[in-house]
C-alpha cells in the first residue's frame, strides 16, 4: 500500500506554507499613531479574517491528520476535498471582507490606497479559485488504483507548493506602514497570527 502516505505528507507540508498566507493579513508590527478611521478599518477586516484563518488552519490540520500509513485513498480524497473546499470558501470570504471594508485611509493618496486594496481582493479571489480547482482535481482522482491515485496526489502537491509560495505580494503591500500597525493592534488579528506557527515542520 506504499504510495499515498508519503505524497499526502508532502501535501500537508505544502499546505502549512499556505496557512502562512492567511496570516499575511495579520501584521505583527506595533504602533499607536493611527487615525480612528484606520483603526475602524483594521477592526472590521481583522474581525472578518479571524474565523476564516481558523477555518484554513483546521483544513490544514485535517490534511495533516490524514497522513497515517493506514489512510485509504478514499479517506484521503474525502478529507482533502473538504479541506480544499473550506480553504476556497475562507479565502473568498476574506476577499469579500477586504472589498467591503474599502480602501484603508492612510498617508497614501486615495487612488493608491484603493489600488492596493483592489489588488489584495483580486489576489484573495484568485487563491479561492485555485483551491476550488484543487478540490475538483482531488474529486476526479481514481481511488481504486493506488498508484494512479498517488501520482494524482503528487501533481496536486506540486500545484499546492506553487500556490503557497506565490500570491501574497498584494496582501503584503496592502498592509505596509500604518495599515500594518493598525492591524497589529487588533486583538482578532493578533490571535489569528499567533497559532499557525505550530504547523510548520
Amino acid at each position: 500500500m506504499e504510495g499515498t502516505n508519503p505524497v499526502n505528507k508532502k501535501l500537508a507540508a505544502a499546505l502549512s506554507g499556505g496557512a502562512v498566507l492567511a496570516m499575511a493579513l495579520s501584521a505583527c508590527s506595533s504602533g499607536d499613531d493611527n487615525s480612528e478611521k484606520l483603526d475602524a478599518w483594521a477592526k472590521e477586516v481583522c474581525s472578518a479574517v479571524q474565523p476564516q484563518a481558523k477555518k484554513i488552519e483546521a483544513a490544514n490540520t485535517a490534511i495533516q491528520k490524514q497522513t497515517s500509513d493506514n489512510s485509504t485513498p478514499q479517506d484521503v480524497q474525502k478529507t482533502d476535498s473538504q479541506a480544499f473546499q473550506d480553504m476556497a470558501e475562507a479565502y473568498k470570504a476574506i476577499g469579500a471582507a477586504v472589498q467591503k471594508a474599502g480602501a484603508p485611509e492612510t498617508g497614501d493618496d486615495a487612488k493608491n490606497a484603493e489600488k492596493k486594496q483592489q489588488d489584495a481582493v483580486k489576489e484573495l479571489n484568485s487563491l479561492a479559485a485555485s483551491y476550488a480547482s484543487l478540490q475538483k482535481q482531488v474529486d476526479d482522482l481514481n481511488t481504486k488504483d493506488q498508484a494512479k491515485f498517488a501520482d494524482g496526489l503528487k501533481d496536486i502537491a506540486t500545484a499546492l507548493d506553487k500556490l503557497s509560495t506565490s500570491g501574497s505580494d498584494a496582501l503584503k503591500t496592502l498592509e505596509e506602514g500604518d495599515v500594518g500597525k493598525a492591524m497589529a493592534q487588533q486583538e482578532s488579528c493578533k490571535s489569528a497570527s499567533a497559532s499557525p506557527a505550530a504547523t510548520t515542520g
